[in-house]
């Protein structure tokens, strides 16, 4: 039986970008390309759908946790082997999925972080402060795990459906309903010993002029909200 991969895209206001993604995507290496619009009112829904995807619509803004759970959910349901997560807004390479999903199929891995940092990888110019953040919280990932982990905040990843199935694995908690649901998984993967890779990835990046039309993060208020799993599962306040 031939492996069956999903590629999954949480989007909220993204018409412009969110068909590109769509059609980037290599149908050979993925079946299916999901994106769930996390209540968009700027014609993302359309633009995915004509581009070819299957949009799962959240009615009201719940967050891109809650958008990436709705997508891992159904990827589940449906029965897919590996679950690719990506950029909605373009800026990560679709056609990088089969060397995302390799090692789950030849050595059984059950969670692949893309890199930009890992040798091979690449990115662009990033502003100051995301520069800084994603040059430290792995430092703290390695610290927790152990593991020599490079790019911990690279949202581009590629996960098992054996992985998510383990009872240990509790997505349906309230509190990871925005960023923080990305950094649990991985570091339950890691913590719980699950086989873990890095692979290198490109980080597509905009001009500095134009970034802030890219990014919905707040440099300070969610990467604050996003170390919570680190303290949250390191000293056992949740599971």
């Amino acid at each position: 039986m031939s492996a069956r991969i999903v590629a999954i895209a949480p989007a909220y206001n993204e018409k412009g970008k969110i068909g590109r993604v769509v059609a980037k995507v290599p149908r050979a290496a993925a079946q299916e390309v999901v994106v769930v619009s996390d209540a968009s009112d700027d014609g993302t829904d359309e633009e995915a759908r004509a581009a070819g995807a299957t949009v799962l619509r959240h009615e009201t803004t719940l967050g891109v946790g809650a958008a990436i759970r709705t997508g891992l959910k159904y990827g589940l349901e449906k029965g897919y082997d590996a679950l690719v997560v990506m950029a909605g807004n373009d800026k990560d390479d679709p056609a990088e999925i089969p060397r995302l999903v390799a090692p789950i199929f030849e050595r059984g891995a059950d969670y692949v972080q893309g890199s930009r940092y890992a040798r091979g990888g690449a990115y662009g110019r990033m502003p100051l402060h995301r520069t800084v953040l994603t040059r430290a919280y792995p430092r703290l990932v390695r610290l927790v795990t152990g593991f020599p982990i490079t790019d911990a905040t690279n949202g581009f990843r590629a996960i098992s459906a054996r992985f998510l199935k383990d009872p240990r694995i509790n997505m349906d908690q309230d509190w990871l309903d925005r960023g923080e649901l990305e950094y649990y998984l991985q570091l339950k993967a890691l913590m719980l010993g699950f086989q873990f890779e890095e692979v290198p990835v490109t980080k597509i990046y905009p001009d500095l002029s134009a970034y802030k039309n890219y990014t919905k993060i707040r440099p300070v208020t969610d990467w604050i909200r996003n170390l919570r799993p680190i303290f949250y599962l390191t000293l056992g306040i949740k599971s």
